[in-house]
């Protein structure tokens, strides 16, 4: 079996839901077992959301053989009051938007791990 993914403590910006749907927004053939690895969630997180998603008609999956394959409902308005208006295919081109620029930024130096950043003060 996967092993567990390390936990987190404490509130993050996105949500494991919001997280789920950017995994499967990337590949809609994706296994269960990857969108869990991806998001640091068990599988066991990653079917209940997925059913969350499915029943708030966010996502719809057909089998295929042995998989499945998600279609996301790109028209569907986010939940929160806050977000009223916004779709689900505004979020994810918000996501998609961060992940790009992030992948043409080069590091900084507050990203690198501590044991490699230069803390030298005798410059």
């Amino acid at each position: 079996m996967g092993e567990v993914p390390e936990t987190h403590t404490g509130w993050t910006f996105l949500t494991n839901h919001a997280r789920v749907l950017a995994a499967i927004s990337e590949n809609q053939n994706t296994r269960i077992r990857d969108i869990a690895a991806r998001c640091r969630l068990t599988e066991r997180a990653v079917q209940k959301i997925i059913s969350d998603l499915e029943q708030g008609g966010y996502l719809t999956h057909t089998r295929q053989g042995r998989s499945n394959e998600y279609r996301i409902e790109p028209g569907t308005i986010l939940r929160h009051p806050a977000d009223a208006g916004l779709s689900v295919a505004d979020l994810l081109s918000l996501l998609d938007q961060h992940d790009a620029e992030r992948d043409t930024r080069p590091p900084s130096p507050r990203s690198a791990p501590a044991h490699e950043q230069d803390t030298r003060t005798d410059r």
